[in-house]
């Protein structure tokens, strides 16, 4: 706030398994800190992801209702870790194996809760 500057470092990190040869092949990172503490902008990556993925499951509202927005959120939360324990369950059972990119998708979950429950 009081023009104050310092110094930051671009950290460029190769995506695996990137189908591109290009820029495209990056993700970029900006720091103030030491470069070596990359790992822990995976941990914090992981949770902004989850967080994006929670979201697909929540229900639309608009209340300003504390007690109904957290009901919304822990709900989301429970069909999201369902969803993941489906999908862990399936790739198991069709590969031998669990790789972080799902077999079951969220909106495969989410469609066939709509068709079950009527809700959504």
């Amino acid at each position: 706030g009081d023009n104050e500057w310092h110094s930051t470092t671009l950290i460029y990190r190769r995506k695996e398994n990137s189908e591109h040869d290009d820029h495209r092949q990056y993700s970029v990172f900006m720091t103030n800190r030491k470069s070596g503490l990359l790992s822990e902008y995976g941990y914090r990556w992981e949770i902004e992801s989850g967080y994006k993925s929670i979201k697909r499951f929540m229900a639309a509202t608009t209340s300003k209702h504390f007690g109904l927005r957290f009901f919304y959120f822990a709900f989301a939360c429970l069909l999201y870790s369902i969803w993941r324990a489906v999908d862990l369950l399936v790739q198991v059972q069709l590969t031998g194996e669990y790789e972080h990119s799902p077999i079951v998708t969220a909106d495969n979950t989410l469609t066939l809760v709509k068709k079950e429950t009527g809700i959504g």
